[in-house]
């Protein structure tokens, strides 16, 4: 089974890392949260214990996660063992993920350079790596984007996609398509 890593930050966006989490579990996949702390602050001071604590165990993970909030992205890009995660699992061609305004991180990792991403509004004028595209959720070989906390969903399922799940089979159990007005297939 493939499994993905989340990494939570002091600062990390509550909404769109738990919206990810659940999603993932949901599609009866690991999904480890590793804390820069056993128990991180987000951004709007809620409190979530980890599974574990950030270490260099993620690069053994299929995927990486990388959730926004403004102070949390900044402390995903401004940490080294963070940076050496991202760019050992770039080498290998693994799923390396960032939303909001995380795909800073990935700047700072080099990991934009001629690749297509998303993040959210402005942000287009803070990373001067790629190739900025307003779309919810953005794939360029292994690394995938997204928005802001409006489309933590459809990024989430994604990666449950990616990850080899079945994101329609969670679709359905979540009521998604009675409450967005979205397709079967997005």
């Amino acid at each position: 089974m493939k499994k993905a890593a989340v990494l939570l930050a002091p600062g990390f966006e509550e909404g769109e890392t738990l919206t990810i989490v659940d999603i993932i579990r949901r599609a009866n996949l690991q999904c480890d949260m590793f804390g820069f702390d056993d128990v991180v602050m987000g951004g709007h001071e809620i409190q979530v214990r980890c599974d574990k604590r950030l270490s260099e165990e993620v690069i053994d993970y299929d995927m990486v996660i990388l959730p926004g909030g403004y102070d949390g992205a900044a402390n995903l890009r401004d940490s080294k063992i963070v940076m050496k995660i991202l760019q050992e699992m770039n080498e290998k061609n693994k799923y390396i993920c960032a939303m909001c305004a995380a795909p800073i991180a990935l700047e700072r990792a080099n990991l934009l350079v001629d690749k297509n991403y998303t993040a959210y509004i402005g942000y287009d004028k803070k990373i001067k790596q790629g190739h900025y595209l307003e779309d919810k959720v953005v794939i360029d070989g292994n690394i995938v984007t997204s928005r802001g906390p409006a489309t933590a969903y459809a990024f989430a399922y994604k990666l449950v996609d990616l990850l080899d799940g079945d994101s329609l089979a969670v679709k359905k159990r979540m009521v998604y398509f009675n409450a967005f007005d979205v397709k079967e297939d997005e």
